[in-house]
Formats: structure tokens, C-alpha cells, sequence
């Protein structure tokens, strides 16, 4: 592990404390507590993981894996389904070895999310870590509806490294994408990153706004790698799963960038986002430096959420992790 992950995974693992708080230590009692493995072991334990924003649906799935395992294994004591009950929630969370495909192709970002979630944080974050793997990195800055939003992601991209495109309050987000795309091209651009508004109260609008700009792109950019990233705050828990779900009927959304995920009690919250929305989470963020949003690998995720010995954790990830 590099310094600049390690340094990541500290920040990520004191981040995760709150939730650790919250639904592991609340675990260990269960595994500690009961004498022998029925009904309301697994009772208690379904209530814990609900309880700490898993979801109905990923508890629902790892508490069936873990009743497997246990009847194969002839498991008959409680503290022996720990071990298990981690494997089966890092398994849950799996994110593929096509999720980072548009690393490798000339590609095209959309990033969506409301305003107040760091979505425009995220975007100069991504930026400066794609930057930094070689790519030629261009962004659209076509959130043009609210205030000074140009002006922080001109801060942003000042800090990354990167270009920027658009910007100017009143704009038309179309016209942006248009001429951020021409130039992605004509200067030979690995990434177009493209910040988009943040309103949903006025979906109708939004949509025909998002439908206009991916126009643009399959005329202008028919050959560019799509994908289309919904940024989401780990502290609002399960209201994140209902942002996501609002902004994938407005685009088909191809992974998820979950934020602020230093000192929230809601860190469960990942675990549920795949199960619920078949959608994975692609990137993570601890906080307000550079380096603070980086890939999201779920081995590392089980091993600072469950404090387990790195040792412990070094089971091999998906391919992406080989890459790095």
C-alpha cells in the first residue's frame, strides 16, 4: 500500500468510528452474547444491520449467504459466523472488473447530484486523481443555475491542474457541453468531466436539460466511453438511496460517488447502495483535500469498518485494484 493510500485508509478508518460505534460493536455483542445460532440470532442481527442504513435488501441477501454457509459448515457457534457475516458483506459490495473501463477509452463523465452534497468538489477531486494516472483531463463546467458555482470549480480545477470550459452563471448548460466536447477533441482530451445543475424540485426541467446535453454528446462524441456518476452525501443515510433512485429516472446512472463519508454513523449506507439500486459505488471521499476522493475497493472499506488486521483483509479485490 502506498504512503498516499495509507494515508487514505487512516483517514477512511477514523472516519468509519461512528458507524463502527454504531452497528459493529453492536455485532460483537450479538456473536459474544448468545449461546447458540436460531431464530433470534439472526433476528437481532437483521435489526442491527437496518438499523446502521445496510438496507432491507443487502441485509437480506448477507443474512441468507450466512444462514448458507453456516448449515453447509455444520457452524454451531455464533462467534464463528463473524468472520463469515464480513466476508459475505464484502462480497455484497463487489464492484467488477468493467467499473473503470473509461479509464482505458476516451471517455465522457457526467456527474450529477443535488447541491450540497460536494458534487463540485468531486468533480475537481476526480479530476486531479485521473490527472495524476497520466489521463489528459478537460471539464464542463455546465451547473451555469447557481450562483459562483463556476467560480469554485475554476478553484478546483486551478488546484488539480486541469482546464476548464463554461462557467458563467446564466449560460446555457447545452452550449457548454457543446463547446467543452469540440474542444475535448480538437485537444486530444483522454476525460471530459461535466458538472451539471443540481435542482430536482423541478424534475421535468432537469431531465429535458440532461436529455439536450447527452444529445449533444452522441452527435458531437459518438465514439467517447459514457458514464454517468450520481455524487451522494454518506451522512443523509437512506435519503442518499432516494436522491439516487429521483436521478436515475432522469439518466441511466452507471456508478456512485459517495461523499463525506469521515464521521458519519450512517457509513452502512454503502453496503446497502449496490443491493438497492444495482448500481456500484466507484469512488469514496473523507474530506476536503486533493486526495481525499480515491477509488472505492471493498476489501479496504470491511477492513477500516470491522478494524481487521490488514493481514486479515489481503483476500484478493477485483482486478481494478491490480491496476493501480
Amino acid at each position: 500500500m502506498s504512503e498516499e493510500k495509507k494515508g487514505f485508509f487512516g483517514r477512511l478508518k477514523a472516519g468509519l468510528t461512528k458507524t463502527r460505534n454504531s452497528i459493529v460493536r453492536g455485532m460483537d455483542s450479538v456473536f459474544g452474547g448468545f449461546g447458540s445460532i436460531d431464530d433470534e440470532f439472526y433476528e437481532e442481527l437483521e435489526e442491527l444491520m437496518i438499523m446502521g442504513d445496510m438496507g432491507v435488501n443487502a441485509t437480506s441477501d448477507i443474512l441468507e449467504r450466512l444462514k448458507k454457509q453456516v448449515k453447509e459448515q455444520h457452524i454451531k457457534e455464533p462467534a464463528a459466523c463473524r468472520q463469515l457475516l464480513i466476508d459475505s458483506i464484502c462480497e455484497q459490495m463487489q464492484v467488477g472488473e468493467a467499473a473503470y473501463e473509461f479509464e482505458n477509452r476516451q471517455s465522457v463523465i457526467m456527474i450529477v447530484g443535488v447541491n450540497g452534497v460536494g458534487k463540485t468538489t468531486s468533480v475537481g477531486k476526480l479530476a486531479g486523481l485521473l490527472k495524476d494516472q497520466g489521463k489528459k483531463v478537460l471539464i464542463a463546467a455546465a451547473d451555469t443555475f447557481r450562483a459562483a458555482a463556476g467560480e469554485q470549480l475554476s478553484e478546483w480545477c486551478a488546484r488539480a491542474g486541469v482546464e476548464m470550459i463554461g462557467g458563467k452563471e446564466g449560460a446555457d448548460p447545452a452550449s457548454v457541453i457543446y463547446d467543452a466536447v469540440n474542444a475535448a477533441k480538437a485537444r486530444g482530451v483522454d476525460v471530459l468531466i461535466c458538472d451539471t445543475a443540481g435542482r430536482l424540485h423541478n424534475k421535468k426541467n432537469l431531465m429535458e436539460e440532461l436529455r439536450k446535453m447527452n444529445r449533444i454528446i452522441d452527435r458531437e462524441f459518438p465514439d467517447a466511453h459514457r458514464e454517468n456518476l450520481v455524487v451522494l452525501d454518506g451522512t443523509t443515510g437512506q435519503n442518499a438511496l432516494v436522491q439516487a433512485r429521483e436521478f436515475g429516472d432522469v439518466t441511466e446512472l452507471t456508478g456512485i460517488v459517495l461523499t463525506k463519508m469521515d464521521g458519519t454513523a450512517k457509513g452502512g449506507i454503502a453496503v446497502a447502495i449496490q443491493s438497492e439500486l444495482q448500481v456500484p459505488v466507484k469512488y469514496i471521499g473523507v474530506g476536503e483535500q486533493m486526495d481525499d476522493l480515491q477509488k472505492f475497493h471493498p476489501n479496504e472499506f470491511v477492513e477500516a469498518l470491522f478494524d481487521r488486521p490488514e493481514a486479515e483483509a489481503a483476500a484478493p479485490d477485483t482486478a481494478e485494484n491490480d491496476s493501480e
